[in-house]
């Protein structure tokens, strides 16, 4: 049928799907923040928005109106009881992409994320349309908290289980049980880097991240879970090169996601070099694409990965007349700037069970 539609007809259909995609996003947002996905994950039975409102304790009213956005969208299964009352229904295999229980599967997470940086960055990137000016980091307050948040998502289930013991075939994780120096470059607050000191009390651990708010709650957290073998360090990574004192100083580094936040991306990759010993290895998780956007066509989340560069990525990387890299630097880019730093040793690997990214894993 659509065969037979003109070019204007299909765009005009096209519009009509963003419009009612970017308004589903939203008030899934909304609904993950609020917890009702995960409540309704739990109510085995079709149930009523009086039942659902006892179980969350939110207000009736905004579950109905909000129900209406998830049974139009599709999200939501709707039926009707013996006494005529709308019944509403999560399928198992939707929550299993929208609740918190499921970990790296977790898509549920990502719909707060657009709209939060409609909330902290739009004025922004406007004026930055204007300048070519960046967007301080200071501004996305409430994104770094659900940077965390996402952080969490993705690290909790899959981090120490899945992901460390396939790097370098499982030597890494010989090493850390072991005890060896370790940095997590980037760490905003400290989930990953948490989480490794907790399973390897052995080796030592120093979380470095520009934020001093994001350094203050990290260690606030590091405090409070009594790890002892973890700091933290509010510093520019792109600086580090000039210091002796970190020269030489870590076994494993990592960057999850952070290298093309940085203003001076290849000065943080040489201090990386600079700050690895002999036979350490640097696992840089970023991204999965090309640098060629005509290569990224197909990309399922092409569009989504834009924006929040766009909207993040890049201006926080314009700041004080920095790169502004985005996210979407791509892998080729990403090699010559590894190779530009110093390592001639790079793997490039798919990482179990995130989809997202490439493992970057360079031997020094």
């Amino acid at each position: 049928m659509d065969r037979n539609l003109t070019e204007r007809e299909k765009f005009a259909r096209k519009m009509t799907d963003i419009l009612n995609m970017g308004a589903i996003n939203l008030a899934m947002g909304i609904g993950y923040k609020v917890g009702l996905f995960d409540i309704m994950d739990t109510m085995d039975d079709p149930a009523s928005s009086r039942q659902i409102a006892e179980k969350s304790g939110l207000s009736q009213r905004y579950i109905e109106e909000w129900l209406g956005v998830m049974v139009t969208g599709g999200v939501v299964a709707v039926s009707r009881a013996d006494d005529h009352m709308l019944q509403y229904h999560l399928p198992k295999t939707h929550g299993d992409f929208l609740t918190r229980r499921s970990g790296n599967n977790n898509l549920g997470v990502y719909t707060q994320e657009i709209p939060l940086l409609g909330l902290s960055a739009s004025a922004g990137v406007l004026n930055g349309f204007k300048t070519g000016e960046g967007v301080a980091y200071e501004s996305y307050r409430e994104f770094q908290a659900f940077m965390s948040e996402l952080a969490d998502a993705k690290h909790r289930q899959v981090l120490v289980n899945t992901f460390l013991p396939s790097v370098a075939g499982g030597e890494v994780v010989s090493r850390l049980k072991q005890g060896i120096k370790v940095c997590d470059l980037g760490c905003g607050q400290g989930v990953a880097v948490r989480l490794m000191a907790q399973a390897y009390p052995q080796s030592e651990f120093l979380g470095l991240d520009i934020s001093e708010e994001a350094i203050v709650r990290a260690s606030a957290d590091a405090k409070q879970e009594g790890l002892s073998n973890l700091e933290f360090q509010c510093a520019d990574a792109a600086g580090l090169f000039y210091f002796d004192s970190f020269r030489d100083r870590f076994d494993y580094i990592t960057a999850f996601d952070s290298i093309h936040d940085q203003t001076r991306p290849l000065e943080a990759l040489q201090s990386v070099h600079h700050m690895l010993r002999a036979d350490g290895f640097f696992s840089m998780v970023d991204i999965a694409a090309s640098s060629d956007l005509s290569k990224n066509l197909d990309h399922p989340m092409g569009p989504f990965l834009y924006t929040v560069s766009l909207m993040h990525c890049m201006p926080v990387g314009l700041v004080d007349g920095g790169s502004g890299l985005g996210m979407m630097w791509g892998r080729e880019k990403a090699l010559d700037m590894l190779a530009d730093a110093g390592f001639s040793d790079i793997q490039v690997t798919s990482i179990p069970e995130d989809s997202f990214n490439d493992h970057f894993l360079c031997r020094k």
